[in-house]
């Protein structure tokens, strides 16, 4: 007698995917037995064999290869057949969008068309471009309402304005793969300990998205503790984060440190460089091999004497990233053509005001102009500058009302301005006249110098003494990092108990 074993359709089509239903751990049993019973009704044994399980399930699978596990991230049973059949589809549409699949190969696709098509509509809804889809491919990877929409939904939360996710996407695209809890919220979290502002962390993941994929307890961490190790406080690491986060990414060993201790062997204190480092983080970014040992050697064939390269970068620290050697080399030609000064006191002016370097000239040349129109021969002038480039960077206006007081109230003649020509630096309402009545009150003359290159408070102490004494020279920087203040008796009873590099900290330096 002969038995005709009729195969039932598939349960499951491409069309219509059914979603996985969790079964309740009551039924698991039972619903185990109906699919023992189910594949031994269309199992056959071989001649001579007698049906079993083993032999009912092994005979099963190999009837039906193309039907295995259900996909447990698209949630739908699919055959390999039809999963083919899928990625065929799916790849044809990507490349009538011109986005080519290439990349996509070896990853998991969705069942079905319509849910690629759902994910290409929401990216281009969020600003990305086919260029920007076939430049990272992996986007269409991710699930819109597993990946995508979370993640955007909590940089939203942070802050970061919904017409920007897409350029914030567009940046750093890997951020839709990351979890919400795992990395994100972490590293949110990290930026919060180090007093980055909550206001200020969606700037800080715009300017540097990679950020959020990094591990708060690896580079990060140790980053911040090499910058406090050499004397930043933990409470400025903030701040410095919300003005420049690329450090955050910086490797201590082979981009921090090197040059850290570079610039200490020049001679900049470890106290001076924090300062700097604080004020200005992207230091931190200039490259040492291309950029800063190049510059250094620049300043040095330009005539700038190495003991004072530490007051260079103190005063002008960007002078380490400029493009030096091109910039040098025009404004000492223009110093030469329209200042009337020549190299070598063009490279003393620079020892002492670095910043004429990045000077624009037609601003340099109007204070010039200026003490040449009070009929100050262009030597003098070149001498003045030479003496106080800080002239080059006034501003005409408060120049005239100077003069115009030295001249008419002061009645001083003009070789006092070519002996201190910082005069124009200062302010006419508020030291200048208030001291200058003082000493006419008390019929006390003196030089210019004598009155004005003074604190508030050594002035007043100078209005008590019975003698003019002599003015003491300034601090200075000295190789290796130490630094020399002159012991005179002229400083405050506070200034002598402090030590040489505080009192050049409080004094002297201004970032």
């Amino acid at each position: 007698m002969n038995f005709i074993v009729r195969r039932k359709p598939p349960l499951f089509s491409i069309s219509r995917p059914i979603p996985l239903l969790p079964i309740p751990a009551c039924h698991a049993s039972a619903a185990g037995e109906a699919s023992a019973s189910r594949r031994s009704r269309y199992s056959t044994a071989a001649p001579g064999e007698k049906g079993s399980p083993s032999s009912s399930s092994s005979s099963s699978s190999s009837k039906f290869p193309e039907y295995e596990l259900p996909s447990v991230t698209w949630g739908v049973v699919q055959g390999r057949k039809e999963r083919l059949v899928s990625r065929v589809i799916i790849s044809d549409y990507l490349k009538s969008l011109g986005i080519a699949p290439d990349e996509l190969a070896d990853v998991e696709l969705p069942s079905s068309v319509d849910i690629m098509r759902e994910r290409v509509d929401f990216l281009t809804r969020l600003g990305l471009s086919v260029d920007d889809l076939n430049a990272y491919p992996l986007l269409l990877a991710c699930s819109v309402r597993k990946n995508m929409i979370p993640v955007l939904g909590y940089l939203e939360k942070l802050g970061v304005p919904r017409p920007r996710l897409g350029e914030f996407v567009r940046a750093y695209p890997q951020v839709l793969h990351a979890s919400v809890v795992v990395e994100l919220a972490p590293v949110v979290k990290f930026l919060r300990g180090l007093d980055v502002e909550r206001s200020d962390i969606p700037y800080v993941l715009q300017r540097y998205p990679e950020l959020l994929g990094f591990k708060p307890e690896g580079t990060m961490s140790t980053s911040v503790a090499y910058l406090v190790s050499i004397g930043l406080w933990p409470r400025d690491i903030g701040p410095m984060v919300t003005q420049y986060p690329f450090f955050l990414g910086m490797r201590v060993g082979t981009t921090i440190k090197p040059l850290v201790e570079f610039l200490v062997s020049l001679g900049l204190p470890k106290r001076i460089l924090a300062k700097m480092l604080e004020k200005r983080p992207y230091i931190l970014g200039y490259d040492l091999e291309e950029t800063v040992k190049p510059n250094v050697d620049v300043l040095l064939s330009f005539g700038v004497r190495r003991e004072c390269l530490p007051t260079v970068i103190a005063q002008f620290p960007q002078i380490l990233g400029l493009p030096l050697k091109a910039k040098l080399s025009t404004q000492l030609y223009f110093f030469n053509l329209k200042l009337k000064i020549d190299p070598d006191g063009f490279t003393r002016a620079m020892e002492k005001m670095p910043q004429i370097v990045s000077l624009h000239q037609n601003v340099m040349l109007k204070p010039v102009e200026f003490l040449r129109g009070r009929g100050i021969p262009d030597e003098d002038v070149a001498n003045m500058v030479v003496k106080c480039p800080q002239l080059l960077a006034c501003r005409v206006e408060f120049m005239k009302n100077s003069y115009y007081f030295f001249k008419s109230e002061m009645k001083r003649p003009v070789q006092e301005l070519f002996e201190f020509p910082e005069y124009f630096t200062y302010s006419l309402e508020s030291r200048i006249k208030p001291r200058y009545q003082r000493l006419a009150n008390k019929g006390i003359r003196c030089t210019l110098d004598w009155f004005l290159n003074c604190s508030d408070q050594r002035f007043e102490e100078r209005l008590q003494g019975d003698y003019i004494e002599a003015d003491a020279p300034g601090p200075s920087f000295v190789m290796g990092g130490k630094l020399e203040m002159p012991r005179s008796h002229l400083v405050s009873d506070k200034e002598e108990d402090e030590s040489d590099e505080e009192v050049l900290y409080r004094r002297t330096i201004s970032l």
